[in-house]
């Protein structure tokens, strides 16, 4: 049997393809998605082959994760339990996309991932996978094989050989790409427990930033950001570079209790700077272009959104229609945002548009700029009456 397996080079995915290849007698192709990893990437490749993989393909999808996944994503103004940016979740279905589509040109009958039992991201590949090649057969190791933790499996890679960041003091699990870092797992588990200043790696200790303010403008264009300072870039690369301005000023962190998919609560910390811009840089915008129930409209229904993208519903017919919606209301969000970062924090300094709603004359207090303030007293008389009429047979 050939399998695809989505290969990392970490802990969990080191051991499957090992597992793979033992247990199951597989061939195994490993398939490393370059979303922003850097040099690991190269690793991971290099190690998958030392491991025993027959085949190791690396693909660099930075363009395509930020163009057709994030901004996409980011139209909708979604934040999952009112903190998540989204960033692991985003990716899974770019992942999932490819693991179909080299199991189709290496005629593997199988993909395999690293998506514990407990968790979302097991939810997010098989879903995708199956929406896109609904015979596809999937193995996932975590559901079957007999380690109860990954202190038993940092065990098993020191007894083989296999390199691992993860030790026994450090256990927690790390998933990074261009739009976060995310940190789960091992001292992490505990609610109470701060974390260790040493674990971030995106961004710098706030307390520990410049101790000037930065402001940072950001473009956008039918509600893409399109250029930074001036400067225009595509997709990844504006990415990359606000990801670099906002990490050293401390920008972008998060840690929260969130609702799995599959039922329980799980501690998650994570890292997002550039994203973080992008989210309020856009909304600066917004606020100048969208129509109130627009706006409005589109942020109730932009919980669910983020719902459905968290769990693992990326291709499914109520994201693509909610998707529809949200790419129309975007058309307007045109303008430039000026971001003051400082020590952790992020404000909106300024915003501008060529297709602003906002007018300064109707709504100054120094002139009347063409409203008749004796109109509101006819509209708030309608608006009350109702809780007037309430009011009255109360009182009966």
């Amino acid at each position: 049997m050939k399998v695809v397996l989505a290969y990392s080079g970490g802990l969990d995915t080191s051991i499957i393809l090992k597992w793979l290849i033992s247990e199951r007698g597989a061939e195994v192709v490993a398939f490393t998605a370059d979303i922003g990893q850097g040099d690991e990437v190269e690793e991971a490749r290099e190690k998958a082959l030392a491991t025993g993989a027959s085949k190791a393909v690396a693909l660099d999808l930075r363009e395509e994760f930020v163009r057709d996944f994030v901004f996409p994503m980011f139209r909708a103004a979604p934040l999952y339990e009112g903190y998540y940016l989204l960033g692991t979740s985003i990716a899974r279905p770019l992942i999932a996309k490819y693991l179909v589509q080299i199991a189709e040109e290496e005629g593997a009958e199988a993909i395999s991932h690293g998506a514990t039992g407990k968790g979302n991201d097991q939810v997010r590949f098989e879903v995708s996978a199956y929406a896109l090649k609904p015979e596809i057969k999937v193995i996932a190791p975590w559901r079957e094989w007999s380690f109860t933790g990954r202190s038993e499996m940092i065990d098993f890679a020191e007894k083989h050989g296999i390199p691992v960041v993860q030790t026994h003091a450090k256990p927690y699990s790390m998933d990074a790409n261009m739009l976060h870092i995310s940190y789960e797992g091992g001292i992490l588990e505990d609610p109470w427990a701060e974390p260790p200043a040493e674990m971030f790696l995106f961004t710098k200790d706030p307390t520990e930033a410049p101790d000037e303010p930065e402001y940072v403008e950001i473009e956008f264009e039918a509600g893409d950001a399109v250029a930074v300072n001036g400067e225009r870039l595509t997709p990844a690369a504006l990415l990359t570079r606000l990801n670099a301005i906002a990490g050293r000023h401390g920008v972008g962190r998060v840690d929260l209790v969130e609702n799995r998919f599959v039922g329980m609560k799980s501690r998650g910390v994570y890292e997002t700077p550039g994203g973080t811009l992008l989210y309020h840089g856009r909304r600066a915008v917004e606020s100048l272009t969208l129509d109130r129930e627009a706006l409005h409209l589109r942020d109730q229904l932009s919980p669910k959104y983020a719902e459905i993208v968290y769990n693992g519903f990326w291709f499914s017919p109520e994201r693509e229609a909610l998707q529809a919606l949200f790419d129309e209301v975007a058309r307007s969000v045109s303008g430039t945002a000026r971001l003051k970062l400082y020590k952790g924090n992020v404000t909106i300094a300024g915003r501008r548009s060529p297709k602003s709603l906002y007018d300064q004359k109707l709504v100054s207090f120094d002139e009347e700029g063409g409203y008749d303030q004796h109109d509101a007293e006819g509209f708030i008389k309608l608006n009350a009456l109702r809780l007037k009429a309430r009011a009255k047979a109360q009182k009966g």
